[in-house]
């Protein structure tokens, strides 16, 4: 009996673990979106891992529901607060997007609440019990897998430019606390569900840091390359001349 008890007490402190670390999963992306409405603009930014998000979100407040996961209380409160917040990002994108992007952008949305509302019609009406929960597990651990595979696009930018400028650290971080602390959490409460996508989670954010940690300086040696060439190719007149009107500039206050 108490061993069963400090499982429960550890199974409901990862919980806990898992919203807070969640939670600032869910607000890491503030950073670029603060970014993006300041420049108008979406740069190269990828709209897709905050839509596949969104979906996950969907999902895992409706699987945490008593009515189909007992025990998973806290993976709704936290689904629902992310569900939120990556709503407000999703329509934040597609206003400062380019036509092509938002036209992709909002297909995606129109087919990502499509596939919700079919599985949750379907699992009311039609499932009870185990079935329900199957059908329901199965659609939040891939909607999952799909919210962490997501930034693989992102890594691929990473890997092919040798920049991390469009995969912010902070993001990769709370992804890597999160997923670990719910792939606890699931095997606590011995929820396959929840325990094969965050451990697959946990993984690829553990990529990303490395990524991070190989191109976070490559991006500082190319400006230095860059800027010593140009002085090379201005030579010394040029470069004095250049200097004079950038201080002319600055008089003028333009």
């Amino acid at each position: 009996m108490r061993h069963v008890r400090v499982i429960r007490i550890l199974h409901t402190t990862f919980g806990i673990f898992g919203n807070v670390f969640g939670i600032l999963l869910f607000l890491a992306p503030m950073i670029t979106f603060k970014r993006i409405i300041t420049k108008r603009s979406t740069e190269k930014f990828s709209g897709v891992p905050y839509l596949m998000s969104l979906f996950n979100c969907l999902f895992s407040t409706w699987y945490g529901l008593p009515f189909v996961s007992p025990d998973n209380t806290l993976l709704t409160v936290l689904a629902s607060i992310g569900g939120v917040l990556e709503a407000i990002y999703v329509l934040i994108f597609l206003i400062f997007a380019p036509k092509r992007e938002k036209f992709k952008i909002s297909g995606i949305l129109f087919l990502v609440l499509s596939i919700f509302s079919i599985v949750a019609f379907v699992s009311v009406l039609t499932l009870h019990g185990d079935k329900r929960k199957l059908l329901c597990g199965l659609a939040f651990a891939i909607t999952c897998i799909m919210m962490f595979g997501a930034p693989l696009t992102v890594m691929r930018l990473v890997i092919k430019s040798r920049s991390v400028e469009y995969m912010p650290f902070f993001l990769s971080l709370s992804i890597f606390n999160s997923s670990t602390s719910w792939a606890i959490y699931g095997l606590l409460g011995k929820d396959l569900f929840i325990i094969v996508p965050n451990a697959i989670g946990s993984l690829l954010a553990c990529v990303q840091l490395i990524l991070y940690a190989i191109y976070r300086d490559s991006k500082k040696k190319l400006d230095i390359e860059m800027e010593g060439s140009t002085e090379t190719r201005l030579g010394k007149p040029q470069k004095e001349m250049q200097k004079n009107v950038e201080a002319s500039q600055l008089d003028c206050g333009v």
